[in-house]
């Protein structure tokens, strides 16, 4: 039996693509039912290959396995790398090849202005990228999209790689202080590849967002300990960050905080407690980057290139 036509899409598609309607998909994906999961991690050393799964009731179902090798910017190359494949909830067929960069760029800073599009001042006019690499040049396209009339500042301890992501954007400069750049901003987003903390809490001031995507392993954390008590924390999936991700795992264990600190993720939306409190609170924001969210990028990628 031949199986039906699937189509292949590749980063031509960007054109049709629209940030803030993303987040529109990312909100109603989260009205159905919740999404089964499923995790899992190899490593070597500093490389990791990590393989996500995820079926959502009435969407359909995703693998997307992703290739983590953070040497390879010496050599000029992405650190991360993958495949991602679509696949009907009706009958299982496969649907779509999706370009792994073209996903993981919309699901990763699309996940996090969707989140600072709740949690963040609306009025915020400074916002500060910390990492200077393919993240961190997504963020500064998404978060442009989200907040067009702010300023944005980018620090990177490669200072020449934050010049050259700098000169591609109008509105941005580079920050040669990391404490004096958080303390001027008002959105802080994290990109990096730390596995101790780059973020200090005594740097945060009043009414600030942090939103924190870097760690991914159990081993790596952004924020200090500090940052965690100071605000009130938000994610955008339990499942995949208190238990996962050393950003809070370590300090979960480490008895600093507690699973209960988690204020609310995405599908506590619906109940109206994925939101700022106040204009003084500091709001923190864990970006998990499950992969039901990849599915939902890629539905809606696949829908945008249908037109």
């Amino acid at each position: 039996m031949t199986q039906a036509p699937f189509q292949i899409i590749g980063p031509d598609a960007e054109a049709k693509l629209d940030w803030l309607k993303l987040g529109a998909v990312l909100e109603a994906g989260h009205m159905l039912p919740s999404a089964e999961i499923s995790d899992s991690f190899l490593y070597r050393g500093k490389d990791t290959l990590l393989n996500r799964a995820a079926w959502i009731n009435g969407l359909g179902l995703l693998v997307k396995s992703a290739t983590i090798f953070p040497e390879n910017a010496a050599q000029n190359l992405p650190a991360v790398n993958g495949g991602a494949a679509l696949y009907s909830d009706k009958n299982g067929l496969l649907e779509a090849l999706v370009d792994f960069h073209l996903l993981t760029k919309y699901k990763t800073a699309g996940d996090s202005l969707f989140a600072a599009m709740k949690l963040a001042r609306p009025e915020s006019k400074t916002i500060l990228i910390v990492g200077a690499g393919t993240v961190g040049r997504s963020l500064r396209a998404a978060y442009g999209a989200g907040f067009p009339e702010a300023r944005f500042l980018i620090w990177n301890r490669n200072i020449a790689r934050a010049e050259a992501l700098a000169r591609d954007f109008p509105n941005t400069d580079v920050a040669e202080s990391l404490a004096d750049a958080v303390q001027q901003a008002d959105i802080v987003t994290c990109a990096t590849m730390v596995t101790e903390p780059i973020l200090q809490g005594e740097w945060l001031k009043a009414g600030q967002h942090i939103d924190l995507i870097g760690a991914y392993r159990p081993d790596m954390r952004e924020a200090d300990d500090a940052a965690l008590k100071k605000a009130r924390i938000f994610v955008d999936s339990r499942a995949t960050t208190i238990e996962h991700i050393g950003e809070l795992k370590r300090p979960i264990a480490a008895g600093v905080i507690t699973a209960d600190d988690v204020v609310a993720d995405y599908y506590d939306i619906a109940s109206g407690v994925f939101a700022r409190g106040n204009d003084t609170e500091i709001t923190l924001f864990k970006n998990g980057g499950g992969a039901h969210l990849d599915l939902m990028t890629a539905a809606y990628i696949r829908d945008a290139v249908k037109g």
